[in-house]
């Protein structure tokens, strides 16, 4: 009897010991003599452990079914497991035996199947006068549609409310999560930034628009990591840019994004995922503030909920692009990479991503391309009078990211909050 006494008060010293350390601190004590890449590793593992209370832990130990997070944790690692699974780097081994093989061979059978739905629109044109010179705004942009089915979106748009409650209750890093307050129509959408802090505007501290290197943010979630394979793996990106983070935006009616150019910081391709409601994106090298929250520029193009818009080359960097008011709930993932000079100082690479290789070149000439046929080029016609002057985007159109707990000292929390993860 003594000694399960002394062993349980010696269980119990351990344990106020490591509630009294910091996640940073764990994380040192328990990474000592470990390579970057295990680091890497044990530092998400971390992160999903603390966000989960003593009873998950204990019924994830024990194979319980857990409360909503838990729930969560296993729909990712179910989503759509053949495609999923098929998008693994070179560090995943596959099984030997005759059965595996079996199921192996079925599951890419239903990946081709998957891929050759995809339709993919490559030929945007639209040309403005730019230094006096005739220039296509459109080229780079790439429109890949039935990426992610019915279901799958599902899943990850409880993911991110999901994270949206967490971020409520301060179960997130600072800077991860924001949600400033709505003082105008337009203003004050829900973001959730993992990987990097990336400032819109001059912040608090004085940090300028761009990367804040001395800042953390929680790391890519799970989910999140099999959807750039996913997109990897189906070349809509190229495996020379594998975003190592993302800004999710969460749209209540009326939110919109003003007219810009994605910072420098992060390099090119970069792409953005929709879900919940299909909206229109605008383009061009002059776009203009109608009243708050709609804006008038040459181009729009609809983003099908599910589908991937890619944007690259003279779409990335010579016109601008913005979300007019969304007519209804409306969630995007924008999945970027950072350039590596800009990184930050205390970011780990994330050896899952590492090695990502896309599908046979065989099997993408097979895919619904647009770009080959002369009769699905599309000419855009202006939708609004161009305003002659550049845009310049207003010091309080992208609000500084702010700390989750100082958004909540103006959060009234809503109560059918739950209403939001029905469809």
């Amino acid at each position: 009897m003594t000694g399960e006494l002394t062993r349980w008060e010696s269980e119990s010293d351990g344990e106020s010991l490591l509630k009294s350390l910091e996640r940073d601190e764990i994380f040192e004590l328990l990474s000592e003599g470990f390579c970057r890449q295990c680091k890497s590793l044990l530092q998400t593992r971390i992160h999903s452990l603390v966000n989960l209370s003593e009873r998950e832990i204990r019924l994830k130990l024990n194979n319980g079914d857990g409360s909503r997070f838990l729930s969560r944790e296993r729909q990712e690692s179910r989503f759509d497991s053949s495609s999923w699974r098929r998008g693994s780097n070179s560090h995943s081994q596959s099984s030997n035996n005759s059965s595996s093989d079996g199921r192996d061979n079925e599951e890419e059978q239903n990946e081709h199947i998957r891929v050759s739905q995809v339709v993919r629109e490559k030929q945007f044109v639209h040309i403005e006068r730019i230094n006096g010179r005739p220039t296509n705004v459109l080229q780079g942009l790439e429109l890949h549609t039935a990426v992610f089915n019915a279901e799958e979106q599902r899943k990850i748009v409880e993911c991110v409310y999901d994270f949206q409650t967490m971020g409520q209750r301060g179960q997130l890093r600072e800077r991860t999560y924001s949600e400033p307050r709505k003082w105008m129509r337009g203003k004050g959408r829900v973001t959730i930034q993992f990987g990097c802090c990336y400032n819109y505007a001059v912040d608090r501290n004085g940090n300028p628009p761009g990367i804040v290197r001395d800042e953390e943010v929680d790391p890519l979630p799970s989910l999140f990591k099999k959807m750039i394979k996913r997109m990897v793996r189906w070349h809509v990106l190229p495996p020379s840019c594998i975003p190592n983070s993302c800004i999710v935006n969460i749209y209540e009616e009326g939110d919109c994004i003003p007219p810009h150019i994605d910072h420098h910081d992060f390099v090119r391709p970069f792409c953005t995922v929709s879900f919940l409601t299909e909206c229109n994106i605008l383009f061009g090298s002059n776009l203009k503030i109608l009243s708050p929250g709609e804006f008038g520029g040459p181009v729009s193009i609809p983003l099908p909920v599910g589908s991937v818009l890619v944007l690259n080359g003279n779409g990335a960097d010579i016109a601008k692009h913005c979300v007019p008011a969304v007519p209804a709930k409306r969630i995007s993932i924008t999945f970027r990479k950072m350039d590596d000079s800009k990184m930050p100082y205390r970011f780990l690479l994330d050896p899952e991503l590492d090695g990502l290789k896309p599908l046979d070149n065989s099997l993408a000439n097979h895919q619904r391309v647009h770009y080959n046929d002369k009769s699905t080029r599309r000419e855009y016609e202006p939708v609004r009078t161009r305003s002659n002057n550049s845009f310049v985007i207003e010091k309080d159109d992208f609000p500084p990211l702010g700390s989750s707990r100082a958004a909540m000292n103006g959060l009234r929390v809503s109560k059918d909050r739950s209403r939001q993860r029905k469809f």
